[in-house]
């Protein structure tokens, strides 16, 4: 089979923003937030009607120990007793089957696949040290890093620790198999002084070189270029208020999303080649000033 490396490269003019790239990619943010909201809601209802199913079935159990005790009564009372200690005593094996039936459902719902469960083992003392967070939703997977951790203000050249993280990210993703891996720059809403000696005009172009670094490094560290792309976002999908300086500080990030490889974009492929193309080396792009 003749394999393909893929990258996606967003790059708008600057000032010049694709709507309908910008409506695409926030429809698909609200998609995965409504999925997560909806999965939320369902793990919800399921714990409170077990909890529900529960005590149903200590009232039976209770109902019909009383009833069984009533036994002592005359022959006809005696047998509409039983009757009814029987029809408990079904009633308390349905529930029983229910409740069965409600703790695998939750259980299916909470279960992480294979793939996430071998991730975290693999970067254990990473996520525990905070420079990555892992999470997974439907089988999408997402690991995230501050770009304090990757880059220094403003630049593309990876720092020491940064690297070192992103070496043991680069071996731990290299065997997954059947998963596209997107790696995805972002940046807060401060923008690039216009007065700026920098080459990069905007914080598209700050946030694509920076996704780009990444991607190159999995590559160099083994992870097939096949399954590899690189997308910027550069301010436009915030996970928190750009009003406060912390807010800002976890809108400054990279995220590399694992997911299913049908679900890959059919529509905004940049390139598709054999090799990926050359990426200047970080030692030789400018920092840009005073961008946090």
């Amino acid at each position: 089979m003749r394999m393909h490396w893929c990258l996606v490269l967003l790059v708008p003019l600057v000032g010049c923003v694709s709507q309908k790239a910008f409506e695409s990619k926030s429809m698909e943010a609200q998609t995965l937030k409504q999925q997560y909201d909806e999965q939320q809601g369902q793990m919800k209802a399921l714990e409170q009607k077990l909890a529900e199913t529960r005590a149903a079935a200590e009232a039976a159990e209770k109902e019909k120990a009383e009833l069984e005790s009533s036994l002592a009564h005359s022959d006809a009372e005696r047998r509409a007793l039983r009757k009814r200690v029987d029809e408990l005593s079904e009633l308390n094996q349905e529930l029983s089957r229910s409740t069965e039936k409600l703790a695998a459902a939750k259980e299916a719902l909470e279960k992480k696949s294979s793939e996430y469960e071998n991730l975290a083992r693999s970067l254990k003392e990473e996520i525990k040290t905070g420079k990555i967070e892992l999470s997974e939703l439907k089988g999408r997977m997402v690991l995230k890093m501050k770009d304090k951790i990757l880059f220094s203000s403003g630049s593309t050249r990876l720092n020491k620790e940064g690297q070192e993280a992103l070496e043991k990210v680069a071996q731990a993703l290299k065997d997954v198999q059947g998963k596209l891996i997107r790696v995805e720059g972002h940046t807060d809403n401060v923008p690039v002084p216009a007065d700026a000696k920098t080459e990069f005009d905007s914080n598209w172009e700050l946030s694509t070189t920076r996704a780009l670094v990444v991607v190159k490094l999995l590559q160099e560290q083994g992870v097939p270029p096949t399954m590899l792309s690189a997308l910027g976002y550069g301010e436009y999908q915030p996970i928190a208020s750009n009003q406060t300086a912390e807010g800002r500080s976890l809108n400054r990030r990279i995220e590399i999303v694992l997911a299913p490889s049908e679900q890959a974009p059919s529509a905004v492929v940049a390139a598709s080649v054999k090799k990926a193309p050359a990426v200047k080396p970080a030692s030789s792009v400018k920092p840009a000033a005073k961008k946090k």
